[in-house]
């Protein structure tokens, strides 16, 4: 992880927040961070979202991940990123 993965996160969480969404930065024994988000209506509803670079030389660009390793949105738009997740964990009727 680099540096700036925690100021990346921190923003990620300022913008689900805004979308009424609990969410937060969790930091693993091992230093690796990621944001744990929940949707307050429908708590089984939850992701964990990581930030990093992606993994090829020439391309070191930062983004958001989802749990399962797919890339889903540049760190550059925290706000876009946040609506992509609160799309994914709204509940039915939401």
């Amino acid at each position: 992880m680099g540096e700036d993965d925690s100021g990346h996160l921190e923003r990620l969480v300022s913008e689900l927040d805004a979308h009424g969404l609990l969410a937060r930065v969790v930091r693993t024994q091992s230093g690796r961070a990621f944001v744990r988000v929940i949707n307050p209506n429908a708590t089984s509803l939850a992701e964990n979202v990581t930030c990093r670079q992606v993994p090829v030389p020439d391309h070191r660009d930062w983004y958001y991940w989802w749990s399962w390793g797919e890339r889903m949105h540049s760190v550059d738009d925290p706000a876009g990123a946040a609506t992509k997740v609160a799309r994914v964990l709204a509940a039915v009727g939401d």
